[in-house]
């Protein structure tokens, strides 16, 4: 489970890396767009690419994985523990972002409120990828609890299991040596007998 969660924020931060790209470009377009020197043709030819890559954020917003929307306010509880308990994952809302990459630069002063919508998206993916690095770290640190806690379990499992081999042998030999003794004792206990018997005859 905290496999796959981690997988699903990578898949975000990877969308909103490209997000993150895109919205750089429209910015210097929109800066591009705002100079008085060119023309509204020029800004025409500035806001093909503005127009793809907005459409480029846009269908970056709506991903989904597995059928669960990467990108959206609603919280995911993980299981994070064998006991069931969960861990709610902060959503990530990029419904501001696609509002803010809407419009046009083909004028100066589409261009201007452009650039200011720019400015804010960078600053709401920059916020929402720092939103997944905590979700990371946060799952990084559960993933590394289990695996101590599996790793301590199997080693008091071994000990359980697992003979002694040390103490056995040690057992062994201090057994196989009284065992002998006794057979030696028994052996000088059965010659006091035999030696009075020859004593009699």
């Amino acid at each position: 489970n905290l496999g796959n969660a981690i997988s699903f924020t990578q898949a975000q931060d990877g969308y909103l890396k490209n997000i993150g790209s895109s919205l750089d470009r429209m910015g210097e377009l929109s800066l591009l767009a705002k100079d008085g020197t060119k023309t509204d043709a020029d800004r025409a030819l500035y806001d093909l690419e503005y127009q793809q890559l907005s459409q480029t954020v846009t269908d970056s917003a709506s991903k989904t994985w597995n059928g669960i929307n990467l990108f959206s306010a609603a919280a995911l509880a993980i299981t994070s523990d064998s006991e069931g308990g969960t861990f709610n994952m902060a959503g990530v809302d990029l419904a501001e972002v696609v509002l803010d990459v809407g419009g046009d630069i083909k004028t100066i002063a589409n261009a201007d409120t452009a650039l200011t919508n720019m400015k804010d998206a960078i600053g709401l993916v920059a916020s929402s990828r720092a939103t997944i690095g905590s979700n990371q770290t946060r799952l990084h640190s559960a993933t590394e609890q289990i695996a101590v806690a599996t790793e301590n379990l199997a080693a008091a499992n071994s000990r359980i299991q697992d003979v002694d081999v040390a103490e056995e042998a040690s057992e062994f030999a201090r057994f196989n040596i009284l065992v002998q003794s006794g057979t030696a004792m028994l052996a000088q206990a059965n010659q006091i007998p035999q030696n009075v018997l020859r004593l009699l005859q």
